[in-house]
């Protein structure tokens, strides 16, 4: 998943991605790395984040991140000062909040129920 980011940004979402969120950074190949950026990953997920020249967050537009004990990290999240926005409206056996990266970009954490089938 790629999500656009301002140039000089990311030190302070590498802050964000690894130091609250708990991802990993990965090297970006060496042509990419030249352009600014930055990659982190988490278990299955991998969100690369590319500079882009007139920059908007993204708001619609959104990655949709699995988590477990949805509430343990929204909780973690408040406690580092990221606001949580709840919205129960998906769908039947799921929970989701979102919350904004530094830069604006929304990010969606959806929990699934322990009963309903994975899809």
């Amino acid at each position: 998943m790629l999500l656009a980011i301002p140039a000089g940004s990311e030190d302070e979402l590498r802050g964000f991605s690894v130091g609250v969120l708990g991802m990993s950074e990965v090297a970006e190949p060496p042509a990419l790395a030249a352009r600014g950026g930055l990659w982190v990953r988490a278990d299955r997920l991998e969100l690369h984040l590319g500079v882009e020249a007139g920059f908007q967050p993204a708001r619609k537009a959104h990655p949709g991140i699995r988590v477990r004990a949805l509430d343990a990290f929204a909780a973690h999240l408040a406690a580092h000062g990221v606001a949580v926005e709840w919205d129960e409206s998906l769908f039947p056996g799921h929970r989701r909040c979102s919350a904004s990266d530094p830069v604006g970009n929304r990010l969606e954490f959806i929990e699934r129920d322990a009963d309903v089938p994975t899809w």
